[in-house]
């Protein structure tokens, strides 16, 4: 044999004992039903609420882990294995569908091709499971289903599925012990109140208050405030927390819970005595690849405030606020996800809260009660395949899309629409001034009617013969709903409908839904940009919660001067405030004591709310133009803006890596990573570009084709 030819097989002999053993030596994960260890988790999270000293679990139905599952794992072996098997939960084991297991952790397997079963019971929290083998461990090709009507023995007839894991690698580490780290942080400045001792920390934070050489007999009270003024009112501020104390020698102490707060008032009581104040800070690592500079420090200041803002929301789930709730909303989270793809671009956490909120079958009533939370849900859900390209996911939760559609259209009224009926509250938003939630309202059948377009496209994604049914039943109702709630007379769409009756009245809500959907025509669109969203006489929109959509609707409508306005005067007014994270209201015309009351509570109002930080996504999608045309990012477009800044920069996180945009008036820079982009943009001159071809695309309009990992220059003329 030829020695050239004798060296490679030897290589490749090499390599492939490599990769075995490689293989052989990975380490097994843990694996449990999927969806059920982000409901148990989602439970453990969301029952940490408390209203000062009353506990406050939620309002809705909570489903809980199945409390018997069956793992199941065919497999062929060349030698025999000793298999170590850890559970969370009591267990059994059946090879070939004989009990093997008795009480150890040890399991022989012989050699050969073999069925291996292992049931776990686990009552009071999540059953899962770990094998580690030479060659055979858990991971996601295991399958796992209910035990309930399955024959003794016979876990093939128990409709199994690809089981849930995620990063648990370890023995020693089951999901049931995931806890977010911590780290220590010093207060930025103390000061004497009466007996007591305020601190601040200088910023929001979340975390867990620490005293050094605690001591004494007596108690002590620790009184947390968003702002100055909460934490000096013990008798209205929203969270505090008592600890006895019976300290004979001083010792540190650490609170019990982790809590939202900037300042903290401690109390103490009897002789009990401490040197000084400081805490855990409790929250994910930050991993902030999405990146934004401009030529204005206020705009700056912005995308920091909100990227801190939803750094603090994004914890075991994607939380509404830190401070009061504490709780997973679909509205709120549908925001976070889309703020997500352009700071973090963090996966996990997307999936744990979409799987959350979901629940279980059977489906009883709209995600959190909400009947616009359920179409948030169904949205979220193809935006997230859009982004990241994941059809596992997909496919894995479309049986759970299926049964709440099917929930929600069976729950229509005769004109095939939806309404509040009994049990369902019907939010839109918090306005400023009363208006009517009964009957058919335009907004959630715009919203119903974009749920069933993700649920055509992921009925698509998995293959459902549906498809075609969902799509025709949203152009339909998108077709009604245009037809029954537009005024011509105003040249908008009315806000109710009730008993067949147009209610005259004109919100934003359907009027920019419509827009930013696309149902509208351009004549529509102009009447409606100048009509609604530009006359004061409208209701005015209080919330960044919809603040989102309305900027939203005139950034794609190209309105990109009143965006930059708008964002400099409420969320910069926020930051005249003194905010250090954004809030979940705010009212310019609010003062003093007004600026944090809700609820008919002086300090109900949440400070450090997910749905503030929008302007990470508007600056990243609209302003640095980059968003995906195909899913993953195989193909994406880069529009991008200046919106009367003279210069913006700064990265938005893919898949594949992050893709740089650097813009002034009179040149563009993009650096790609995978997939083919398309840059397009506006020229008063024939630009010219050294790296690449550009194409006339219209009147002033030209387009350059962006292959993966190189840099563009073009050279252009901004459009005034």
């Amino acid at each position: 044999m030829p020695t050239p030819l004798r060296s490679l097989l030897l290589f490749l002999v090499l390599a492939a004992s490599t990769f075995t053993a490689r293989a052989q030596t990975a380490p097994a994960t843990w694996i449990w039903y999927p969806g059920d260890f982000e409901i148990w988790l989602s439970n453990e999270v969301q029952a940490r609420r408390v209203e000062r000293d009353a506990f406050a679990p939620p309002f809705w139905r909570m489903d809980s882990a199945y409390p018997s599952v069956i793992f199941t794992k065919k497999t062929v072996t060349t030698t025999p294995e000793e298999l170590t098997v850890d559970a969370e939960g009591r267990y059994n084991v059946t090879i070939d569908g004989k009990y093997v297991q008795l009480g150890l952790p040890k399991v022989q397997l012989p050699a050969g091709e073999h069925t291996i079963a292992i049931q776990v019971f686990n009552q009071k929290g999540l059953p899962a499971l770990r094998v580690q083998g030479a060659a055979v461990r858990t991971d996601k090709t295991w399958t796992v289903a209910t035990t309930n009507n399955t024959p003794f023995n016979n876990p093939s007839n128990a409709a199994p599925i690809a089981a849930g894991a995620w990063n648990f690698n370890r023995a020693d580490t089951p999901p049931s012990a995931f806890h977010l780290p911590t780290e220590p942080k010093t207060p930025v400045k103390t000061e004497r109140v009466g007996t007591g001792t305020l601190v601040d920390f200088g910023q929001e934070t979340f975390g867990y208050v620490r005293l050094k050489n605690l001591s004494g007999q007596g108690r002590v009270t620790f009184i947390y405030g968003e702002s100055e003024d909460e934490a000096r009112s013990p008798d209205t501020a929203e969270t505090l927390d008592r600890f006895p104390v019976t300290a004979i020698a001083p010792a540190d102490f650490t609170a019990s819970s982790a809590r939202a707060f900037r300042y903290v008032l401690v109390q103490p009581e009897g002789n009990v005595r401490f040197d000084d104040v400081s805490m855990l800070a409790e929250g994910q690592p930050s991993a902030r690849r999405g990146a934004f500079r401009s030529s204005d420090e206020t705009i700056n200041k912005i995308w920091d405030v909100s990227a801190r803002t939803l750094e603090l929301n994004s914890r075991e789930f994607y939380f509404d606020g830190i401070k009061r709730d504490r709780w997973v909303w679909s509205g709120d989270a549908n925001q976070s996800y889309l703020m997500n793809y352009y700071l973090a671009f963090d996966q996990a956490t997307v999936q744990r809260t979409m799987w959350a909120l979901r629940g279980k079958d059977p489906v009883e009533q709209h995600i959190n009660t909400i009947l616009d939370y359920s179409f948030y849900w169904f949205v979220s859900i193809y935006d997230y395949y859009l982004f990241t390209g994941d059809k596992e996911t997909v496919q894995r939760m479309y049986p759970r899309m299926k049964t709440l559609m099917d929930f929600v259209l069976a729950r229509r009224n005769a004109d095939g629409m939806v309404e509040g009926l009994p049990g369902d509250w019907v939010f839109i938003d918090w306005p400023p001034e009363p208006m009517p939630k009964d009957g058919e309202l335009s907004a959630e059948q715009l919203l119903f009617a974009r749920s069933l377009e993700a649920m055509a496209l992921c009925a698509g994604v998995v293959g459902d013969s549906r498809a075609a049914e969902y799509r025709t039943l949203a152009t339909d109702l998108r077709n009604k709903t245009l037809s029954a709630f537009w005024d011509p007379a105003q040249k908008a769409l009315v806000h109710q409908r009730k008993d067949g009756k147009q209610n005259p009245l004109v919100t934003r809500y359907s009027n920019m839904f419509a827009m930013l959907f696309g149902y509208l025509t351009p004549a529509q669109i102009e009447s409606v940009k100048t009509g609604v969203i530009l006359n004061d006489k409208v209701m005015r929109i209080t919330t960044p919660y919809m603040n989102f959509y309305e900027l939203e609707a005139m950034c794609q409508s190209g309105q990109f001067d009143y965006v930059t306005k708008e964002l400099r005067e409420y969320w910069g007014g926020m930051l005249k405030e003194g905010a250090t994270s954004f809030w979940e209201f705010y009212d310019p015309k609010e003062q003093g004591a007004a600026r944090y009351a809700m609820y008919g509570r002086p300090f109900a109002k949440s400070l450090a709310h997910a749905w503030g930080a929008s302007p990470l996504y508007l600056l990243g999608r609209y302003y640095l133009g980059v968003r995906p045309t195909a899913p993953g990012y195989s193909e994406y477009d880069v529009v991008p803006n200046l919106g009367g800044l003279e210069w913006i920069e700064g990265k938005v996180p893919t898949p594949a890596g992050d893709i740089a945009v650097n813009v002034t008036a009179t040149q563009i820079k993009v650096t790609t990573v995978g997939g083919t982009g398309h840059l397009k943009f506006r020229s008063a001159n024939t630009p010219t570009s050294p790296t690449g071809a550009v194409t006339k695309t219209g009147d002033q309009s030209y387009e350059l084709t962006l292959q993966a990992g190189r840099e563009y220059v073009v050279n252009y003329q901004l459009v005034r």
